[in-house]
């Protein structure tokens, strides 16, 4: 049977407010950035031509509304999106440091995003779909917890090829037991995993990331796992495969996007190769062009609306 979609992402949908300058009278400067990890995934891609749909929720405020417009805009299917009358959107402040890292100040006591229910989930977009996609921001608290769990039970049995990227932040969780814990969970069932430097030292306890990856290969047979080391390039590995490329050098003015960007170029080379024949060599095309499309992110600020051009990439790639 056809599906309808290429890949259906669950999860949270913000606003990242990035640091844009100063006013005339020496305020910050905040702009305000559509985004969200499991949707910037979805924006990427969009651009790379795949057929995507979002399922979560947003409040019915000036900023949920600008969130369903924009993803209307790009051409992503909004129809799971659901705006909710009482819980307004969350709001993510972006502090960006000297070297483009960052940190976040969440602003979700709740957040609409949270409040996604099992009967808010439209299960046949889900099973419409070649890829389901998720995290674990939508695991911190209930009732999106449950929804997840359902939604991702309903991903497997229609057979989808399921991708995870945790996106670890410490500050939305009660404790980071749980944090783990619900990290633990999405291994269980993920084909392709997405995982940073510093997430893997937090999940497997150890310091060198070869030994983190074998730790989580051995205990949950995830087919497939890439590795992102923020400028120093990505790793996959895939049975006894392990393929590293380097990163772009580029003028970064923040990062925020760039794991989400290289997750939705590698998703869509999965698409593009399936997952039961891959060799060194389209591996390593696969990381190179995730790479590429990372670098240029943060050469821009939010994530949904600069997701980069394949053109450019392909220019990056060549140059």
């Amino acid at each position: 049977m056809d599906k309808l979609y290429d890949v259906t992402a669950l999860g949270e949908m913000l606003i990242d407010f990035t640091m844009n300058g100063q006013s005339e009278q020496g305020n910050n400067l905040f702009e305000a950035c559509p985004g969200g990890a499991p949707c910037n995934v979805l924006a990427m891609l969009n651009k790379l031509g795949r057929k995507t749909a979002f399922i979560g929720k947003v409040g019915e405020d000036q900023f949920g509304r600008l969130l369903k417009s924009t993803i209307e805009d790009l051409g992503i299917e909004a129809k799971g999106l659901i705006l909710d009358k009482e819980i307004p959107t969350t709001l993510a402040f972006v502090h960006t440091f000297p070297d483009g890292d960052r940190e976040f100040s969440f602003y979700r006591k709740p957040g609409a995003d949270m409040m996604l229910t099992e009967d808010d989930v439209d299960f046949e977009i889900i099973r419409q779909s070649k890829v389901f996609h998720f995290g674990t921001l939508s695991m911190t608290d209930e009732p999106v917890k449950s929804a997840t769990k359902k939604a991702l039970k309903a991903a497997k049995e229609a057979g989808c090829l399921i991708t995870f990227d945790p996106n670890l932040r410490p500050p939305l969780w009660r404790s980071l037991d749980e944090a783990k814990e619900q990290m633990e969970y999405g291994f269980q069932y993920c084909d392709v995993l997405k995982i940073s430097d510093n997430e893997i030292q937090f999940i497997s306890g150890k310091e060198d990331y070869d030994e983190g990856i074998h730790y989580l290969q051995e205990k949950y047979q995830i087919p497939l796992i890439f590795l992102t080391m923020g400028k120093d390039g990505s790793r996959a590995y895939y049975k006894d495969i392990c393929v590293e490329r380097k990163g772009f050098t580029v003028k970064a003015i923040e990062t925020t996007g760039a794991g989400d960007t290289f997750c939705g170029c590698a998703i869509n080379g999965v698409l593009s190769h399936g997952i039961d024949n891959l060799t060194e060599d389209i591996l390593g095309d696969i990381l190179t062009y995730a790479n590429g499309g990372a670098a240029l992110i943060t050469m821009k600020k939010g994530a949904i609306r600069s997701m980069p051009n394949p053109e450019d990439i392909t220019k990056l790639l060549e140059g």
